[in-house]
C-alpha cells in the first residue's frame, strides 16, 4: 500500500511513552505470575473439592480465570506488530479483542456459578463432606477445603490490587477486567469457606447460597466489561475504565478551539486499545488561509496533550458535520 509508512500509526508498543512502556512490561510480568498462581490453585482445589458444590464451582471459576491473563499476554504480543497494507490502522485493537474475551469469561463464570447454585438450592442437594486419613489421623475434609480456599484468596487480593494500579495509567481495559476477575476469585474463595463451614454445622443450604451471593456480583462485572468492550469495537465514543465518556475527548476539542486561527472545531474518536484514533474537523476564521503547517500545528498540539491521542488526522472544513454538532449538544 503506497504511503503506508508515512501514515503509519506505529506499533502498540512504540505508541506508548517510556513510563507507560515500563508499566506495560510490569503488567506482563504480573500476568505470568497470575498464571503460575492459578495453576497451583487449580491443582489444590481439584484435589480437595470432594462433593461440595461451592468447591466445584470455585474450581471451574479458577479455570476460567486463566482466560483474561492469557488474552492480555496474547494481545500485548500482537500490538508489537507495525501497520501494514492489510492492517493500515495497526494492531492496537488486539487489546479490544482481549477485553471481549475477559468480559466473556467473567460473564460465563458468573452465569455458570449462578445456575449451578440455584439448581442445587431448588433440588435441596446436600453435599456430603467426608473424612480423609492424613499422617495417620482421620480429618474432616472440610478443614482441608477451608485451608486451601483460605490460601487461594491471598494471591487474587494482592495481584488484583497491583493490576488496578497499572490499569489506570495504561488505560488498559483488559488488565482492568482481569483485576475484576481477581476480585471475583477472592470473593468466591471467601463464600466457599462460609459454605463449607455451614455444611459442617449442618446448615446444608449455605453451600449453594454462598455461591449465589458471589455469582450476582460476577455476572454484573461481566456484563459491564462486555458492554464496554463491544462499544469500543463498534466505534462508539471512547470511555474510561469505569465506562464513562473519557474526559480527554472534551479536553482535546477545547484545546483545538483555543488555537487563534480556528473559528470552530469538533472531533470524532475511535478507541484502538491503549490509544485513540482522532479525526479533528476545524473551521478556519474568515480570511485565514490554512496550509499544511497550520494543520501540523494542531496535530502536534494534540500529540503533546496526551499519549492516548496518537493517530491524529486534521480536516479543514467549511462546516462542522451535523452529527458532531448534535453530539456536542
Amino acid at each position: 500500500m503506497p504511503g503506508v509508512d508515512e501514515a503509519s500509526t506505529g506499533s502498540g508498543i512504540d505508541a506508548l511513552p517510556d513510563k507507560q512502556g515500563e508499566l506495560l512490561r510490569k503488567a506482563v510480568r504480573l500476568e505470568w505470575v497470575t498464571i503460575g498462581v492459578l495453576a497451583v490453585t487449580i491443582a489444590l482445589v481439584g484435589i480437595v473439592s470432594g462433593q461440595s458444590q461451592a468447591m466445584k464451582a470455585a474450581w471451574y471459576e479458577d479455570l476460567l480465570s486463566l482466560l483474561p491473563p492469557i488474552a492480555f499476554l496474547v494481545a500485548t504480543r500482537i500490538i508489537r506488530r507495525n501497520p501494514d497494507a492489510k492492517h493500515p490502522y495497526g494492531h492496537h485493537r488486539a487489546i479490544g479483542v482481549g477485553h471481549v474475551v475477559a468480559g466473556s469469561a467473567l460473564l460465563a463464570m458468573g452465569s455458570f456459578l449462578l445456575i449451578s447454585s440455584v439448581s442445587g438450592l431448588i433440588n435441596q442437594e446436600k453435599p456430603p463432606i467426608g473424612t480423609v486419613v492424613l499422617f495417620g489421623h482421620s480429618i474432616w475434609l472440610g478443614w482441608l477445603m477451608v485451608v486451601v480456599m483460605g490460601l487461594s484468596v491471598i494471591g487474587p487480593v494482592i495481584l488484583g490490587r497491583m493490576k488496578l494500579r497499572l490499569a489506570g495509567p495504561l488505560q488498559d481495559k483488559v488488565l482492568y477486567a482481569d483485576a475484576d476477575m481477581n476480585k471475583a476469585d477472592w470473593m468466591t474463595g471467601v463464600a466457599t469457606i462460609v459454605g463449607v463451614l455451614g455444611v459442617g454445622f449442618g446448615i446444608w443450604w449455605t453451600d449453594a447460597v454462598a455461591a449465589m451471593v458471589v455469582s450476582f456480583s460476577i455476572v454484573a462485572d461481566g456484563i459491564s466489561n462486555l458492554r464496554t468492550a463491544i462499544r469500543d469495537l463498534t466505534d462508539a465514543r471512547p470511555t474510561d475504565l469505569d465506562g464513562n465518556v473519557h474526559p480527554i475527548l472534551d479536553t482535546a476539542v477545547d484545546a483545538v478551539k483555543g488555537v487563534d486561527w480556528v473559528h470552530d472545531a469538533a472531533a470524532r474518536f475511535r478507541d484502538l486499545g491503549h490509544v485513540l484514533h482522532v479525526e479533528v474537523f476545524v473551521v478556519p476564521r474568515p480570511g485565514r488561509e490554512v496550509g499544511v503547517g497550520k494543520l501540523r500545528e494542531i496535530e502536534t498540539l494534540l500529540d503533546n496533550l496526551d499519549f492516548r491521542l496518537h493517530d491524529i488526522v486534521v480536516v479543514p472544513t467549511a462546516k462542522i458535520p451535523e452529527f458532531l454538532v448534535k453530539e456536542d449538544r
